[in-house]
C-alpha cells in the first residue's frame, strides 16, 4: 500500500512531532508499505523518510523543480519523481497514494491535506484520510470542521470521514 504523508519541511518545536514522524516511518517500513511524500530530507519530511528506509521500506519522493535550490532532495530515496510545479507535485502524490496522513506542518501541509479532504468528500478517493493530531497540534482545525458541520457547510457523514487521530498506533489499526 502506498501511504502519502504530508508534513513540515521544518521539525517544529515540540519533540513529540519528531517522535511521531519516526514512529510513522517505522510502521510504514516494517509493514511493507511505501511512503509517498515531498522528497526532501529536511524537517519532519526527512525524519519520516529516514525511518521508512531504516525499517527496510520503500520511500518515493515527489519533488517540484520550482523548489530546486530552496529544499534539499533526499539522497537515499528508492525513487524520486520530478514535477514542474507544486500543484503537479500535489496531484502526483494523490495519484500515487492509497491512504493519506498529515503530520504537523505549515501552510503547505494544510493545503495538501485540505485538497485530499475535498476529494474524499466528492468520493474521488477510496482510501482514508487521517490527520495526526500530535499533542493537540490540529485541535483548532478539528473544531473548525465541527463548526462547518454545525453550520451545515458539510454534513455529518462528511465530517465523520475526516479522521483526527492522536497516535500512530491508531493509524496501524486503520491499515
Amino acid at each position: 500500500m502506498n501511504i502519502t504523508v504530508y508534513m513540515g519541511s521544518n521539525p517544529g518545536k515540540n519533540p513529540k512531532y519528531r517522535e511521531a514522524a519516526q514512529d510513522l516511518g517505522r510502521v510504514i517500513g516494517e509493514g511493507g508499505h511505501a511512503l509517498v511524500y515531498g522528497g526532501s530530507d529536511a524537517g519532519l519530511m526527512g525524519v519520516v523518510a529516514d525511518s521508512v528506509l531504516d525499517a527496510g521500506g520503500t520511500a518515493i519522493g515527489v519533488f517540484p523543480m520550482s523548489l530546486e535550490g530552496v529544499e534539499r532532495k533526499h539522497p537515499g530515496l528508492d525513487k524520486l519523481i520530478y514535477t514542474d510545479t507544486i500543484a503537479q507535485r500535489r496531484a502526483k502524490m494523490i495519484a500515487l497514494g492509497d491512504v493519506f496522513v498529515a503530520l504537523p506542518g505549515g501552510p503547505g501541509t494544510l493545503e495538501e491535506i485540505s485538497e485530499v479532504i475535498s476529494l474524499a468528500r466528492l468520493d474521488r478517493l477510496e482510501g482514508f484520510c487521517a490527520i495526526l493530531n500530535i499533542d493537540g497540534y490540529y485541535e483548532h482545525l478539528k473544531l473548525q470542521f465541527d463548526k462547518m458541520a454545525e453550520e451545515s457547510f458539510i454534513n455529518a457523514g462528511e465530517r465523520g470521514r475526516i479522521l483526527f487521530i492522536d497516535t500512530v498506533e491508531e493509524i496501524v489499526k486503520l491499515l
